[in-house]
């Protein structure tokens, strides 16, 4: 395999070294995330073989992480006023 070498600053290197998984080359890294990702539009339809029971379920999950998200942001709009 032939191979080349890349000049990355300081910031680079370390944001890349962030990213890098336990065992996993700098090149792999750099592969698994540089490769390009899916569009949104091709998870269309995804979800549509769901019964009723689980999409329901997928509601119910849903609208409590949007519910703890509500009030995560409420108490550090709370923290921040009292400063």
């Amino acid at each position: 395999m032939a191979s080349g070498t890349v000049a990355l600053d300081s910031e680079a290197y370390e944001l890349l070294k962030r990213q890098k998984k336990a065992g996993e080359s700098f090149s792999n890294a750099f592969r698994r995330l540089a490769r390009p990702r899916k569009p949104l539009t091709s998870f269309a339809g995804m979800g549509t073989d769901l019964s009723r029971r689980e999409r329901r379920e997928l509601d119910r999950v849903y609208a409590g992480l949007h519910e703890a998200d509500r009030r995560h942001s409420e108490k550090i709009r709370t923290q921040w006023a009292g400063k």
